[in-house]
């Protein structure tokens, strides 16, 4: 038998095994973990003999020099280069419809479109009028905004499932800006002075032209749809610079945080219209603290037929919200009970003529039909460019993150650049047609699968019910109290509210998430929705950076009979090679934890620092005995001067687990190199990723015939020590023995 086919034996029993199809279920590898921190482990015996190891070797591929400058010529003239071939790919591409449609099953998919697009079509005609009210608008603008989106994303959307229209969260920040932008112009402000009679020359004559021109609600729209322009432009320009990578700062439990944090906020400013007050809504920071010290201020003044009213209204769709989703399994569609209330709410305050005699705030005159397009004031974009950065994030980072979680699940591929596309689109060109921003939502969505939607298709049909209502039924909703309209939102908040029943399980899965949940929610709600994502996200980013500043890190030890290493701390029954410490960094090296690195591998292993200031005071006292007991040194680490060589001749850093390296951590590994070195302990590196590869060899922290100092594998690197320690007979003599109590 050959020397080399017995080191595969000896060193590679797992190999072997395999080559002889010996491994049976008894073969299976079983660690036990460690009940209690110890330091006594097994260790190789010391009369084992090593068999000489090959070394791996592996050639690097050989990169192309390629100029900056041709590289992107080349990448200009591929993206230039236009045929029949890529024109047609390019028009599918930004078309998706073109690509689906022609292989529609209508048998076999017809039947589900229809049921699914009738059901949202007609829970959306009462949540568009409702939302209408918490984005500050007319209810026709909430009609148009959903009609628009649904035949928008039909064209452009390569999701099947994901239902797109309003979505209240970004319906409130639309609020906030609106009320924001009415204020400064002045419509606020008149409004407040005909309510008290209190008219000034001063008060009449501000924005006296455009107020001559524009009523209040026709600048509010104005005002919202150009936001909803900026922010589908913002969301066009990250598709097409491919800069979806920007929700990945947008965590679950961020997200959800924030929607929750929202929908406290959302029920704030819908809680005055539960109970009949007009009051002006609160903006800015602390506006929920605001807006309730007003309640409580008025709540004298509280109209008890809308107070009523509400009342009655929970207590219809509150237990019909639990039965549709207790029995969901068994329902082929949700009972509309929202539509329902809406309808009797109507006839109820009609006949009942509950505004002249209790004087009940109505939605007033819905208007048929289309109005003729407008552009967005392009003054205004100044003012409203930096609100819809947030709008643009919000709504992309939803729809994106939602239709592919429905795509994993049916089994299908959505492109995230081209859903940013639709998204976007679906805001830029309703913004000329009076809406204001939409996005996917999740309730509407859930409906939308659990009805049996199979495309796209289904969109239509709902666009198809929107219209019949913008045509035909719309003035029919001119009794309908606006407390309906409130409770129909609140109601719709219940979803994000009922997060707090998953903390628990948040809680055990990560404590981290859970503050970030917290933090963005608190955030969100106490200060404003705006505020309360930026301070999400910059948490969220610090967690992440607290994470690597002080990661783990362990000492490991040879699993039985394998070449597998795991952590001493965590599994009992590891062996360890007299001689050799092997350190394991769970993160990347760089600046943050540079110093953490350092201290870790100096506690697990020893203290080079500290045994390099035992020499020289040694040298220092000239002691000429055997044996001199040095005391008081830090760390409580007893040092001995002794004519017995160290205790660890080897550093094994196991770096699997260190992404990448920054110049401190390299400066950090020289470092490290150096101090033990000087002691007369190796340092060899294994398993580093061609990354970290890379940024050693820029760093130059070894020379050309020093790189045998990297290894592929721990395994390989514990065998090369035992081989050289071998090859010396004994340890570099220097005078000291270190050990710890």
């Amino acid at each position: 038998m050959s020397l080399e086919s017995k080191e595969q034996q000896v060193l590679s029993p797992r190999d072997s095994a395999e080559e002889n199809d010996q491994y049976s279920l008894q073969s299976r590898i079983h660690l036990e973990p460690q009940m209690e921190s110890s330091t006594d482990f097994r260790q190789f015996r010391t009369s084992d003999r090593c068999i000489p190891h090959c070394r791996i070797h592996m050639e690097p591929q050989e990169k192309s020099n390629t100029d900056f400058k041709q590289f992107i010529i080349k990448k200009l003239q591929k993206t230039c280069r236009c045929g029949p071939a890529k024109a047609k790919n390019m028009i599918f591409d930004f078309l998706p419809v073109l690509r689906w449609l022609p292989k529609y099953d209508l048998k076999k998919d017809i039947l589900g479109d229809l049921m699914s697009g009738l059901i949202v079509g007609i829970l959306l005609v009462p949540q568009s009028i409702a939302y209408s009210l918490l984005a500050g608008q007319e209810p026709i603008y909430g009609l148009y905004t959903s009609f628009f989106a649904s035949i928008i994303y039909f064209l452009l959307g390569t999701s099947r499932h994901i239902s797109v229209g309003i979505f209240g969260v970004l319906c409130l920040m639309i609020g906030e800006v609106v009320d924001r932008e009415l204020h400064k112009a002045g419509y606020d402000t008149a409004h407040i002075a005909v309510s008290l009679e209190m008219f000034s020359n001063e008060s009449t004559s501000l924005n006296h032209t455009l107020r001559e021109t524009c009523d209040r609600s026709c600048y509010a729209i104005i005002v919202g749809s150009t936001v909803t322009f900026m922010a589908g432009v913002y969301q066009v320009a990250m598709g097409f610079f491919q800069v979806g990578f920007v929700s990945v700062y947008l965590s679950d439990a961020l997200l959800s945080g924030f929607v929750t944090g929202a929908s406290f906020t959302i029920l704030t400013s819908q809680a005055k219209y539960l109970l009949g007050l007009r009051l002006p809504r609160s903006n800015g920071v602390g506006s929920l603290i605001t807006t309730w010290i007003h309640i409580f201020r008025n709540i004298h003044k509280t109209n008890l037929c809308d107070l009523i009213t509400s009342l009655l209204c929970f207590l219809v769709l509150l237990p019909t919200k639990e039965l549709n989703e207790h029995f969901k399994s068994k329902l082929k569609a949700p009972v509309p009970t929202e539509l329902f209330v809406v309808i009797a709410a109507t006839l109820a305050s009609h006949f009942g003529k509950l505004n002249e005699k209790y004087n009940s705030s109505i939605s007033g005159h819905i208007p048929t039909g289309f109005m003729p397009p407008k552009a967005p004031d392009w003054n205004l974009i100044p003012s409203v460019a930096v609100d819809a950065i947030a709008i643009s994030i919000i709504g992309f980072a939803i729809t994106v993150s939602l239709s592919e979680m429905f795509a994993k699940k049916h089994g299908y591929t959505v492109k995230a650049n081209q859903e940013m596309y639709a998204i976007g689109f679906c805001n830029i060109i309703p913004s000329f047609f009076h809406c204001f921003t939409t996005s996917a939502a999740l309730a509407k969505t859930l409906v939308k699968e659990s009805t049996g939607c199979r495309s796209q298709l289904s969109g239509v049909v709902t666009a198809l019910v929107l219209l019949l209502v913008l045509l035909v039924v719309a003035p029919l909703f001119y009794s309908l109290q606006k407390s309906v309209l409130a409770v129909i939102t609140i109601v719709n908040l219940r979803g994000a509210l009922l997060k707090f029943k998953d903390l628990p399980q948040m809680w055990r899965l990560s404590r981290m998430d859970t503050v970030i949940w917290f933090v963005t929610m608190l955030s969100s709600a106490l200060l404003s929705t705006e505020i309360g994502l930026l301070f999400g996200v910059c948490f969220s980013m610090f967690c992440v950076i607290l994470r690597t500043q002080k990661p783990k890190s362990s000492l490991l030890g040879l699993v039985e009979d394998t070449e597998i290493f795991e952590s001493t701390s965590v599994y009992q029954n590891l062996q360890t090679k007299p001689g050799i410490k092997i350190f394991r960094f769970v993160a990347p090296l760089y600046y943050i934890n540079k110093e953490c690195f350092k201290s870790a591998l100096y506690k697990k292993t020893l203290n080079p620092v500290l045994i390099k200031a035992a020499q020289r005071k040694a040298a220092k006292r000239k002691i000429k005995e055997e044996t001199v007991t040095l005391r008081g040194m830090r760390d409580e680490v007893p040092v001995h001067l002794s004519h017995y060589p160290l205790e660890v001749h080897t550093i094994v850093i196991d770096c699997s687990a260190i992404q990448f390296l920054d110049t401190a951590g390299i400066h950090t590994l020289k470092e490290v190199r150096r101090d033990y070195e000087a002691v007369g302990i190796q340092v060899l590196l294994a398993q580093c990723n061609s990354s970290v590869r890379d940024s050693l060899a820029s760093g130059e922290y070894c020379k050309k015939e020093e790189e045998n100092l990297l290894f592929y594998s721990v395994y390989e690197a514990m065998v090369f020590a035992v081989e050289s320690q071998n090859q010396k007979g004994m340890c570099v003599p220097n005078g000291l023995s270190v050990f710890s109590d």
